[in-house]
């Protein structure tokens, strides 16, 4: 009986440090988002779809502290009634630190973020306009480790900016800023990362 609950104790003591070399100096963490939406207008023969692919990469400069950088491409298109399709679609890259503190299954972090885009946009299959966005981002969150490669996360937008430039083909510009705070915790983003 001793044996057993000591061998317990030496496996459940083996995992946590398992768990904890996963913010480690020198090690790499792969994750990203991959999202697609599908909505019919009622009563109207039209449709909205929307789709991303954003995969990021970071390194551990230090224990508990990685840089990295998300890069990818989303995309919407849009059919109304006349059959006439609008397209618009950006590609994106965000360079980003993280910082993470907590014991050895769960870590909370924050992440300073600075999202960039730049796209076009069609209708009809001419393109119409060009988009460019700038921002940064604060935000906090949550993983949850239940083994050393694996890392699931809560984290919500936070505190964040952002500039966006419209300039359609004629020239004429529409630019917007935004500020906000959005810590809504019942519609968090949950997403898985690997440790390598």
């Amino acid at each position: 009986m001793k044996k057993s609950i000591l061998t317990m104790i030496t496996g459940l003591g083996m995992a946590l440090i398992a768990n904890a070399q996963s913010t480690n100096k020198g090690n790499f963490t792969l994750g990203g988002n991959l999202s697609y939406n599908y909505q019919k207008i009622v009563d109207v023969d039209g449709n909205t779809q929307t789709y991303s692919i954003l995969p990021n990469v970071g390194y551990f400069v230090q224990k508990n502290f990685a840089v990295g950088l998300g890069f990818g491409y989303a995309g919407k298109t849009e059919k109304d009634a006349s059959d006439i399709k609008t397209i618009s679609g950006e590609f994106s890259v965000a360079p980003y630190a993280r910082y993470y503190s907590g014991n050895a299954n769960v870590k909370f972090f924050g992440q300073l973020s600075v999202p960039l885009g730049w796209g076009t946009n069609k209708a009809g299959g001419s393109k119409t306009g060009t988009t460019e966005r700038y921002g940064v981002a604060l935000s906090p969150g949550v993983v949850y480790f239940p083994s050393s490669r694996v890392g699931i996360e809560f984290s919500v937008l936070g505190l964040h900016y952002e500039y966006t430039s419209n300039k359609s083909r004629e020239g004429a510009k529409v630019k917007t800023n935004e500020f906000g705070l959005d810590a809504n915790s019942l519609a968090p983003s949950i997403g898985v990362n690997f440790y390598f």
